[in-house]
């Protein structure tokens, strides 16, 4: 890995306080980045760096255009902080098209939650892992590096609680509910490998240690959906964090109430999840005007 990569990791850690899942993202798009404009920072120009991200961008996958145009804008900020680049840099980075609550919320309704719960034996040492994950996804909304970070000083047994560490190094601390602490007790006490490493969920396999990324987190849920015969909108882990606010708001519960369960920051956020509740949007359209109505 180039010098410049290893110092911009550094100080993604310590000046933007993110997670290595983040840079997990980012540092590949910034060495394919360097390996197309090369490491000389003083020949980059407005007119580089916008070719580079849009020959990226037309790439399949929103996703990736998007950790693209994000990496790249905070490499160049990198850069310019200290003193390789123009400040003024930064600002060609082009911003990609966003229409905020535009799309519905992607989740499975609660039969399919409980037939997926159900697809988990605890008896097995995979089962038992698994359900112990999907739990705290579909309960509690956690996002898989969530849970791929979770610590065993994170859980607090005593007050029935466990503590989270969110973007920007933001902690915050949720109640554990019975179902979702025992499942991962069991884990704990019956099926976890014997490891002085202190996260919570470790390989089941040699080498045994921490899971390498949130990536198999998402990758148990799958296996679990298809066992369960459950065709979901999508595959990953990030879909029963939307399972777990939509039974929420069905359940009459505040939509600033599910802001804090979900650690947003932003109320629009949360509002993504108003979509689905039709019954509560029936009671606050307005009509259609007709032939014979009002004029638009």
């Amino acid at each position: 890995m180039p010098l410049v990569v290893e110092q911009f990791s550094a100080w993604m850690r310590q000046h933007r306080g993110v997670r290595e899942s983040t840079l997990g993202i980012y540092v590949p798009r910034v060495q394919e980045f360097l390996a197309a404009l090369g490491e000389d920072a003083a020949a980059y120009d407005a007119v580089r760096v916008r070719a580079f991200i849009l020959a990226q961008a037309s790439r399949p996958g929103r996703s990736r255009a998007k950790s693209v145009i994000n990496a790249v804008r905070m490499f160049l900020r990198f850069l310019a902080v200290g003193g390789a680049c123009p400040a003024d840099l930064v600002a060609a980075v082009p911003a990609l098209a966003n229409w905020k609550l535009a799309a519905l919320p992607r989740y499975l309704a609660a039969p399919d939650l409980e037939r997926l719960v159900a697809a988990c034996t605890p008896g097995t040492t995979a089962g038992a892992r698994d359900r112990a994950v999907i739990l705290l996804c579909a309960r509690l909304g956690l996002r898989a590096g969530d849970v791929r970070d979770l610590r065993l000083g994170d859980l607090d047994w005593a007050r029935g609680r466990l503590r989270l560490m969110g973007k920007g190094r933001w902690e915050t601390w949720l109640p554990l509910p019975q179902e979702v602490g025992d499942a991962v007790l069991h884990y704990l006490t019956r099926v976890r490998p014997v490891s002085a490493d202190d996260h919570v969920f470790l390989r089941l396999y040699a080498p045994v240690g921490p899971l390498p990324s949130s990536g198999p987190i998402s990758h148990l849920v799958g296996r679990a959906l298809a066992r369960a015969g459950i065709a979901a909108p999508s595959r990953g882990a990030h879909v029963l964090r939307h399972s777990a606010a939509t039974a929420l708001l069905r359940q009459g519960v505040a939509l600033d109430v599910i802001g804090a369960v979900l650690r947003h920051r932003c109320v629009e956020s949360t509002a993504h999840y108003a979509k689905v509740d039709v019954a509560r949007l029936r009671a606050v359209a307005q009509p259609w005007p007709t032939a014979g109505g009002a004029p638009c």
